[in-house]
């Protein structure tokens, strides 16, 4: 069989090499016709798991309390006092340019929030209107202090030295794309559970589509908003000190980040190649062919993207850079062996030089292409979208970069004239073969500093986490990072965090005395006055008569919050508007103001805190109700309406986590809130749950510890199983694996040394590793099985693979490490030590393959015994590989 496709091969191949590159220049031309349509996607769904449930929760919650995106301004005056009338009247110019931003519903202020301390308002006067900064007369020295220390804006609107105040934009909620995600999501459940039909796998194809093109559109609306909004501000600079923050404008940057490193990796790389292949051959076709291969390589697959309308993100933006380094890596072994053999059979024509090398490498490049295909395939077990993407898109560019590799560089040899001028003398086995002496006679050495590395390794791998702080995947001279800093230390934090809270089954209990069955402890003083306790004595059924009378004059007795309850075993529909109810946001509240990790908290307390400030003391149920139904529009807006929802019967508090603490904890902050929840406030675990992009990047960051283990335990056992099938030598297979993996280890262990955590990018750098440093292992051995049928002399044969195939190996290594290196040129710092890291492995894999995996073939001997003297006369072949294993 492989004679045949080698026959084929030569045919086709070389036989028409002209016809082939015809090919090759047609299909480029085509791929490149579609980079026009290419697109790159920075979206939030790229921080999350694709299969999450709590993603769905989280767009549920957004839709119920109309909690869409937001922009946030940071303002600080320039010239003076932030109180000023100059300053004022600056914001209100701002303030009113930013409301008139396609998109932007409505912008929030300290112009226009409703003040009920400046001065202090009673119950009656907040019924009858509001007051805002922009009122005439208003006090400005109360509204500052009010600001500062009220419990609705303290830590919210204005920073606590006074001089910083943010206005939040307020964006349209997305309710098209909202209902689009959530059938495409729950059809792709179905599918995954029970199977689609025809017809509902037709409407999920149908509107998938319809979802990409919809967030083609808004992501499109919402960079051309953050431009305009930072043109506006760019008007204001000489004035006031300005940051823009929020979700839409992180997006938007980090869209430009992508693009920056395909230019700034591409071009650098692109670079590299050529300084490299200069380096190595001295001779302009020698350059040429491989960087034409690399390119080639690269439009092909950026093309076929952009036709497959498959877009590339933060984590892919390194997808061209590694697509080169693996191409050259390819190309630069055809070109030794062919020089190899050109410097040994200089009579030989262009077609035997072509087939001899193709012939030799065609089956370890297969398998070294394998070995690297099953490294990037074992990442889609991660089950986060970007990284299974990432991983699908290298399997695909190693497949075309190998056959790329073997048709565009045989094909051009045929055409190219013989030629060695100037080639010049290659002395870099000298250096490689520094490597084989120094493992002959220093085994203990080499054995010694293997085994360090792995204790070392292995201690540093058990301190690896996942825990990480958002703001710190940023270079501090980016607004993304200084606007998180301002609003994260000045303004209370910039992470959203959720506790929304279910009405319980059961009310508290029912007392047989005269107390009311809803009247929690406040404070440990009786706050229930005569009022109250008719009203509770006519829930009870103790006073019917004197409860339909009430009834009847009541204007509020269809909002009762006790309707639906009258045994007192049933909350009542308006449940959290009642003092039980409301006592238990507030103590909840007050749990999780005291976290040092949070910053400001927002609930139905905030308001329960002020009414009770405003009434002088407490509030029994009938005082609420009757409050509820009198409060003004723009307070509902403020401090009821995004915190309860009575047609859910449900209750949300809402705060800002500080990414900016260095001992910010996500997980273990939401199974202490948990705890609180369920242990201190007895709330059974089915009635509260978390939510907001805190959570969902935790659960995103608690999958990796799974997905590496899967990860690596999915590459080891595919190349092992690939190893037996091409040494079939079990001992062989596992000496492969021994250096690779200590090299996948060594980057680990050096992480959790380091402290770095594991992210959506450096969970891949152990599979590259593997799969890309074990290419050494093979073309070595490979090599010195070869070798070895010379003489039958391990070492001998170390210090000869050494001098051939390690010039190679060393060629290659070097290319990757200096490739990789270029990453750290990334404003996009999970980039940056995607790129260190990887090349800290690779040197660690090219060390091992050069120094511990031939101690090893030495030692243990897996192709048998040394031959004897008397053996050495006998002929032997050179052009062939005989399989020597046992």
């Amino acid at each position: 069989m492989l004679l045949g496709l080698k026959t084929w091969y030569e045919k086709l191949v070389l036989g028409h090499p002209k016809t082939v590159l015809a090919l090759v220049a047609l299909l480029t031309i085509a791929a490149a016709a579609g980079l026009p349509r290419f697109k790159l996607d920075a979206s939030a769904d790229s921080l999350t798991l694709e299969t999450d449930d709590s993603l769905d929760f989280f767009r549920e919650i957004s839709e119920r309390y109309n909690s869409g995106d937001f922009l946030v301004v940071t303002y600080r005056y320039k010239n003076g006092d932030l109180f000023s009338d100059e300053s004022l009247a600056t914001m209100r110019r701002l303030q009113d340019e930013l409301a008139m931003v396609d998109g932007v519903t409505g912008v929030q202020s300290i112009l226009n929030v409703p003040l009920l301390y400046s001065p202090k308002l009673s119950i009656t006067d907040v019924a009858d209107g509001i007051r805002t900064l922009s009122s005439p007369g208003t006090d400005k020295d109360l509204v500052r202090r009010e600001f500062l220390e009220s419990p609705i804006y303290k830590e919210l609107i204005l920073s606590p030295d006074g001089e910083t105040t943010a206005m939040m934009l307020n964006l349209e909620l997305d309710k098209e794309g909202l209902d689009l995600v959530r059938e495409r999501d729950a059809l792709r459940r179905l599918r995954n559970s029970e199977g689609l039909d025809a017809a509902q796998s037709e409407r999920l194809e149908m509107v998938t589509a319809e979802y990409l093109a919809h967030r083609t559109a808004q992501e499109t609306a919402a960079r051309e908003r953050v431009q305009e909004v930072r043109d506006i501000l760019a008007h204001y600079e000489g004035n006031a000190e300005l940051f823009l923050g929020g979700l839409t404008m992180i997006t938007s940057d980090m869209i430009a980040f992508i693009q920056s490193d395909l230019v700034v990796f591409g071009a650098g790389i692109l670079a590299f190649i050529v300084i490299t292949l200069l380096l190595i051959f001295r001779q302009s076709r020698w350059v040429f062919l491989p960087l034409i291969t690399c390119v080639t390589t690269a439009v092909m697959m950026l093309g076929l993207l952009s036709w497959l309308d498959w877009r590339m993100t933060v984590i892919s933006a390194n997808f061209v850079a590694l697509l080169l380094i693996i191409t050259l890596a390819i190309t630069i072994h055809l070109a030794v062996r062919y020089r190899e053999y050109f410097a040994e059979h200089p009579e030989w024509d262009r077609w035997q030089l072509a087939s001899a090398t193709v012939s030799f490498m065609a089956k370890p490049c297969l398998y070294t292409g394998l070995t690297t295909m099953v490294a990037f395939i074992s990442l889609v077990v991660s089950g986060i979208r970007p990284v299974i993407d990432f991983g699908w898109m290298m399997t695909i560019g190693v497949t075309l970069a190998l056959v790329l590799s073997f048709l565009i560089l045989p094909a051009s040899l045929m055409l190219l004239r013989k030629r060695d001028g100037g080639q010049g003398a290659d002395n870099s086995h000298a250096f490689t073969q520094v490597f084989s002496r120094f493992t002959e006679n220093h085994k203990g050495i080499v054995l010694g500093v293997a085994a360090v590395a792995a204790v070392i390794s292995v201690v540093g791998i058990t301190r690896l986490k996942v825990e990480n702080r958002f703001i710190d995947y940023f270079d501090d001279s980016t607004e993304i990072y200084q606007g998180m800093l301002v609003i994260d230390q000045r303004l209370g934090g910039t992470i959203s965090l959720d506790v929304v809270l279910n009405k319980p089954q059961q009310a508290a209990p029912e007392f047989e005395g005269e107390e009311d069955p809803f009247a929690a402890d406040f404070g440990g003083e009786d706050v229930a006055d005569t009022s109250s306790e008719e009203f509770t004595e006519a829930e009870n059924g103790d006073d019917a008569g004197a409860a339909d009378d009430f009834t009847e004059e009541d204007p509020f007795a269809s909002d009762d919050p006790f309707a639906s309850g009258a045994s007192g075993t049933e909350a009542p529909e308006a449940y959290w508007f009642t003092v039980a109810g409301l006592n238990q946001i507030e103590k909840l509240h007050d749990f999780l103001e005291a976290q040092p990790e949070i910053g400001k908290v927002q609930s139905l307390a905030t308001l329960y805190k002020v009414a009770k400030d405003l009434n002088d003391g407490g509030l029994n149920d009938f005082e609420l109700a009757v409050a509820r139904q009198s409060l003004p529009e723009e307070i509902n807006q403020v401090l009821v309406n995004p915190y309860w929802s009575p047609q859910d019967q449900q209750a949300r508090i809402t705060m800002r986590v500080m990414e900016t603490d260095p001992n910010l904890r996500r997980d273990e902050l939401i199974q202490r809130i948990y705890g609180f929840v369920e242990s201190d406030m007895g709330i059974a675990a089915e009635n509260v749950r978390q939510t907001g992009m805190l959570v969902l990047y935790n659960n995103m960051l608690q999958s990796l510890f799974k997905s590496q283990i899967l990860t690596l335990g999915a590459v080891f056992a595919g190349i092992l199983l690939m190893f037996l099938v091409l040494f079939r030598s079990l001992s062989l297979a596992i000496i492969a694996l021994i250096p690779n993996m200590l090299a996948a280890c060594v980057v680990l262990g050096g992480m959790g040394l380091a402290n770095i955590p594991l992210d959506m990018m450096t969970i891949t750098i152990a599979a590259i590793t593997v799969g890309i440093g074990v290419d050494h292992a093979i073309h070595y051995l490979y090599r010195f099985r070869e070798e070895f049928a010379k003489d039958g002399d391990y070492v001998a044969t170390m210090h000869r693979s050494h001098a051939t195939i390690g010039r190679a190996m060393f060629y290659t290594a070097i290319t990757i490490i200096a490739g990789f290196s270029i990453l750290a040129l990334s404003k996009f710092v999970p980039s940056i030590y995607f790129g260190l890291l990887t090349a800290l492995a690779m040197s660690a894999a090219l060390l091992g393959s050069l120094t511990l995996l031939p101690l090893l073939l030495v030692l243990i001997k897996p192709l048998g015994k040394e031959k004897k003297a008397e053996e050495l006369g006998k002929p032997l072949a050179t052009e062939t590989c005989p399989d020597l294993s046992p």
